[in-house]
């Protein structure tokens, strides 16, 4: 069953509104902060579970891709019910789940980027014509980077200093997206992802992203048996096809950060089918095939 206040703009209005609706209910769901945005918005943090081995999910490092948000809080919410009702799913206990393993939910990792995407920039923005000239359009329903043109899904230190040549050489500025920034982790909201990754040291990550129904194995060097099985079993429940990223896509993103700071398995979940951004009229087909994913991950570490 979908939650009320998941709705077809899941903005960050809507998700704060939709955490203290959940928090109300589920007294047992630790409801933190990762830190701050740009533009000093909350970046709620999610904290299922007590157990020893953890696993974080990460939604909406762009923008336009905001259905991911709404994604997790609906696994949140689904988690919640089956928990408090002791119930199982997927054959998989809610109960021996919480006290055994740990899972980290950081919805929305982009708060001013999704607020661009779903409201446009208002002319009170302090950098308003600069924001219009670097998306050289009014519509800012394509936006993926950060509030000042930063894409976080480049500014991590995995293969950032290749990246900066193909940035000179493909004229890559400040904009909606690709552009990595001046230095790894130089964007407040990466930094405090990175910082908690850290301190907390997840087993596993995995990242929602749309679109094409794929999981991104790596494009790094590191990689290992354990990863692939884990990416097969990922692939098996949920009908994506594994796959490896390229061009652009393969420099300065969370997933290959993670495995190589840590040596660690991490995968991108490319979420659903079609063009970005994806129709909220999607939302319960997307759900439906990455559910059981999210419910099972954390027992396969």
């Amino acid at each position: 069953m979908q939650i009320n206040s998941i709705s077809e703009y899941f903005d960050h209005k809507n998700l704060e509104k939709t955490l203290i609706e959940i928090k109300n209910q589920y007294e047992f769901l630790e409801v933190g902060t990762l830190g701050n945005s740009i533009f000093g918005k909350n970046i709620p943090r999610l904290t299922l579970g007590k157990g020893k081995k953890s696993v974080i999910y990460i939604g909406a490092h762009h923008g336009m891709e905001w259905i991911t948000s709404a994604l997790l809080i609906q696994f949140v919410s689904d988690f919640c019910k089956e928990y408090k009702n002791g119930t199982n799913i997927f054959d998989v206990s809610t109960r021996v789940l919480f006290e055994t393993r740990k899972i980290h939910i950081v919805p929305m990792l982009n708060p001013d980027g999704v607020d661009y995407a779903i409201h446009g920039v208002n002319e009170d923005n302090v950098i308003y014509n600069r924001l219009i000239k670097m998306n050289d359009s009014t519509d800012f329903s394509h936006w993926q980077a950060n509030a000042r043109g930063v894409d976080l899904n480049h500014n991590y230190n995995a293969g950032f200093e290749e990246y900066k040549i193909v940035e000179r050489i493909e004229n890559i500025n400040c904009g909606a997206t690709k552009y990595s920034g001046e230095y790894p982790e130089s964007e407040p909201e990466t930094r405090a992802l990175c910082n908690f990754v850290r301190f907390e040291r997840p087993e596993l990550a995995l990242t929602l992203h749309t679109q094409g129904e794929e999981i991104y194995y790596t494009s790094g060097e590191k990689s290992s048996a354990i990863s692939l099985s884990l990416a097969k079993t990922i692939s098996r429940l949920t009908g994506y096809k594994i796959s490896f990223p390229s061009g652009t896509a393969k420099y300065g993103g969370f997933t290959d950060w993670f495995i190589e700071e840590f040596d660690k398995p991490s995968f991108t979940l490319e979420c659903g089918l079609g063009e970005n951004p994806l129709p909220f009229s999607d939302f319960e087909k997307i759900y439906y095939k990455i559910k059981r994913a999210l419910f099972i991950a954390p027992i396969l570490i």
